[in-house]
């Protein structure tokens, strides 16, 4: 990658902490400003070991005046800024619309404005819906069921329209589920092992049969960076690692790599508009250059290790926000 200045928004997060530490090691001399609200997913213990190499501004992409500051002098934009908890946004789904629509139209009016050189929005496969047989490709319809990737699929429309209106460079990338080091503890995986290494009851929306491609983070990173280098504008990306798996799986997974019974396992009741399915057609991002390097197996004993090996990062979390470990959430 040839020297620039890149804007990453939610990059305290942990999609976008993630993707910070893989542009530095993989692109030395890049120059990063992270711009991060550091709203309880969104952490600066996330960039600890990088501060020195970056520019953080602390601010909101709902306010247009700071996403300018931000944004001045950057050739490109990558946007992981985003509200993402599915079960939130059934409590509070305007908190959704404000960051995941708003902020996008901020973002992409500042990026026209500025001439920016290319603005990636990351998105979700969720914005599919779910599906029982076959893969989502990238020109299958949106059919979001519930209050997070309807939003998502909002701003997705939005940066669609820029592109077609104004030319702006954008492309839209749609993963499947992530996990790995510096995610909340709220999400399936990390609880999963906080709860196994502290013995307690670990819950399971439903049957547990609802089933997730599993995608390790650093393999996401990978694939953005190739998006941000070759990736052609007004395009469409799907990122997954074609590794499906039902959630009972994962957590059984999980406890046998924490050595704990199958006992602490909890059916609760399942979500509202729980989708069954998700699976992506990735053909599109591996003709770009794109392969999954790490499987399943390998990539949940890495994770597993470093929540092991990092209580101190999460347990803080774990006391402030008093996490109701008796409640999944995606």
């Amino acid at each position: 990658m040839i020297q620039m200045r890149i804007l990453i928004t939610g990059g305290a997060g942990f999609i976008g902490s993630n993707f910070v530490h893989y542009l530095l090691e993989k692109h030395p001399t890049i120059d990063i400003v992270v711009f991060d609200k550091l709203t309880y997913a969104g952490r600066k213990e996330n960039l600890r070991d990088v501060w020195g190499r970056i520019t953080f501004l602390k601010g909101d992409i709902t306010i247009r005046g700071e996403v300018a500051i931000a944004a001045e002098d950057c050739d490109y934009i990558v946007n992981f800024a985003a509200e993402t908890h599915v079960d939130r946004s059934i409590l509070e789904a305007g908190t959704f619309v404000l960051t995941d629509v708003l902020g996008v139209y901020n973002l992409l009016e500042t990026a026209r404005e500025l001439k920016t050189s290319k603005f990636v929005q990351i998105s979700t496969d969720e914005v599919y819906g779910h599906i029982l047989n076959g893969s989502f490709k990238e020109t299958d319809r949106l059919n979001p069921r519930n209050p997070y990737s309807a939003s998502k699929a909002g701003g997705e429309l939005l940066c669609r329209a820029y592109f077609e209106t104004y030319g702006l460079p954008v492309i839209v990338t749609r993963s499947s589920n992530n996990y790995g080091p510096y995610q909340h503890p709220e999400k399936l995986i990390p609880k999963t092992i906080i709860n196994a290494l502290l013995g307690k009851p670990i819950p399971i929306y439903g049957t547990g049969k609802n089933v997730r491609d599993w995608l390790y983070v650093e393999d996401n990173c990978a694939a953005l960076d190739l998006v941000l280098q070759k990736g052609d504008a007004g395009e469409i990306y799907n990122i997954g690692a074609n590794h499906e798996l039902e959630n009972i799986q994962v957590v059984k997974t999980v406890l046998k790599l924490t050595q704990k019974p199958e006992s602490l396992i909890r059916f609760v009741e399942d979500r509202l508009g729980h989708d069954l399915r998700y699976s992506l057609d990735t053909e599109k991002i591996r003709r770009l250059g794109w392969k999954r390097e790490t499987e399943f197996e390998e990539g949940i004993k890495k994770t597993v290790d470093w929540y092991r090996d990092n209580a101190e990062w999460w347990k803080p979390v774990v006391e402030r926000e008093q996490i109701d470990f008796h409640k999944e959430r995606r």
